[in-house]
């Protein structure tokens, strides 16, 4: 991808930076300073995003790795500020490999979220309201509810993103997959409107997302209708 750099290699894979990502860290930085005037918040504020793209990045390491297991290879995988992508060589046409592929990268947060669940005590949190403050709660249970947001988040059925892949696998077992690209495409186009609505309210980062989804949704219906005409 134009405007990235290569920070590591991973299985193979390099792994890449875009140029706009130091603006997420910048914004962290000094979003968190302006609550308490301390630096140090800064610094841990900036610290916690790095954490959270490397769990992105091994979210996008359990697709590419899924893919591999159907002899597609991984271009390589680019962190933006709105989150990851892995770039596969090819989406597969057959419903039960893009359904494994899309549901690997979730499982890999589930996997996570179980681990950093056990790592912040366990039955100890059940108990207890699970407010996520960077600086408040602890850092394990922060990073437990990270992934199990970043899983549900995911499997949203907003094409392209990993929910709206498992819609269309889904579709495809039933229908053309010509067919189930159009529905999965079209549902993700509603949820990308709900997004920007959302994000006018709440969050403008939804909007930014909600354009990704609505280009990625138009790009993958035009090249399905070139290569499955019927």
């Amino acid at each position: 991808m134009r405007w990235s750099l290569r920070v590591i290699r991973l299985a193979g894979i390099d792994v890449y930076v875009h140029a706009t990502f130091p603006l997420l860290l910048l914004w962290a930085g000094v979003t968190n300073y302006q609550d308490r005037r301390w630096w140090l918040d800064s610094v841990f504020a900036m610290g916690f995003v790095l954490v959270l793209f490397g769990i992105i990045v091994l979210h996008e390491l359990g697709h590419a790795l899924a893919a591999r297991r159907y002899g597609i290879p991984t271009r390589d995988i680019t962190l933006l500020p709105i989150g990851g992508v892995a770039r596969l060589e090819r989406i597969p046409d057959i419903p039960r490999q893009e359904l494994v592929i899309a549901l690997a990268g979730p499982s890999v947060n589930v996997a996570m979220a179980i681990l950093f669940f056990l790592l912040a005590g366990g039955t100890r949190i059940l108990g207890r309201d699970l407010d996520f403050n960077l600086f408040a709660g602890g850092l394990f249970t922060n990073l437990m509810l990270v992934n199990l947001a970043l899983t549900v988040f995911n499997l949203v059925p907003a094409f392209p993103m990993d929910g709206g892949r498992v819609l269309r696998a889904i579709l495809a077992t039933r229908l053309s997959y010509l067919r189930a690209t159009e529905i999965a495409t079209r549902v993700g186009q509603v949820f990308a409107l709900l997004f920007v609505a959302l994000g006018f309210r709440y969050n403008p980062m939804l909007i930014v997302i909600a354009v990704f989804i609505w280009i990625g949704a138009v790009r993958e219906r035009a090249m399905v209708r070139f290569t499955h005409p019927i």
